[in-house]
């Protein structure tokens, strides 16, 4: 039942879990609440979340969305604050966002309506690489970067200020990669020292990267493109050289993102 749902393109596999243990899902008007129970999507009259579920298969969508700070990760939000389905305008199929990325973050989000895949990517998500680009009160040395890394147990450099021709550089931006769970260890330990964390973006996940996206957009990508999500950890977390065009294309980025925000706090 949790495929046929997580298909339709409803809920990730997980999510339709709990839509079927908490009785939210109805097979021929009965509520059904067995992990595992069988269906017909062609035949039985199937709703979950009081939508119905279609028995024709849509395309899959695989997509890439560079989040704005202040926009919760979800589709629907009961206080009423923005969601992903603001920046998701013209899309006609229903997708959901892959993990999580905090209200005040910015960054690449993963949505899609491939329920098979999400649930892949869920299992394995704490050991997906993601790669952050984060602003902290203050500068850091490099002792201080390689001394930090090796207390949280994540990899830490410098990258180009954005501010630092003007003058402005005040509180400077680090490039950090790790695992999702590394990142309240990461908040503590900078809160310890003097140099609390200011601003987060995601610019990475795992060899995906949101660069070439304007914030607020979203790109389609293909179907095999997607699926290294799953396989990322399988063949290893890549080489040098791909670390590297990452780091300089999410630079990019960032770059045009800087100048954007200056253009509009001059204006």
């Amino acid at each position: 039942m949790q495929k046929i749902i997580a298909r339709a393109g409803i809920a990730s596999r997980r999510h339709a879990e709990l839509l079927i243990l908490s009785g939210q899902v109805r097979v021929n008007g009965h509520v059904v609440k067995e992990l595992g129970s069988k269906a017909d999507a062609s035949k039985d009259r199937i709703e979950a979340a009081g939508k119905v579920v279609e028995a024709k298969e849509g395309r899959r969508v695989y997509i890439l969305l560079n989040k704005p700070p202040e926009v919760v990760s979800t589709m629907a939000d009961p206080e009423g604050r923005k969601t992903l389905r603001n920046c998701l305008r013209g899309l006609a199929e229903r997708v959901f966002p892959v993990g999580n990325l905090e209200y005040a973050a910015s960054g690449l989000v993963f949505l899609t309506n491939d329920g098979d895949l999400a649930a892949e990517m869920l299992r394995n998500w704490a050991k997906l690489e993601q790669v952050y680009h984060v602003k902290v009160k203050g500068m850091l040395t490099l002792a201080d970067l390689e001394r930090l890394g090796k207390e949280i147990g994540v990899r830490m450099q410098t990258v180009r200020q954005p501010d630092a021709t003007r003058g402005r550089a005040a509180n400077y931006w680090y490039e950090v990669r790790m695992r999702d769970t590394k990142k309240e260890e990461l908040r503590r330990v900078l809160f310890k020292e003097k140099h609390p964390l200011e601003k987060l973006k995601r610019i990475g996940l795992g060899p995906l990267t949101v660069e070439g996206i304007p914030r607020g957009r979203y790109r389609l990508i293909e179907q095999k493109d997607a699926e290294k999500l799953g396989k990322f950890e399988k063949s290893g977390q890549g080489n040098g050289e791909r670390r590297k065009n990452l780091a300089q294309r999410a630079q990019r980025t960032q770059r045009r993102e800087e100048k954007a925000d200056s253009s509009l706090r001059s204006e």
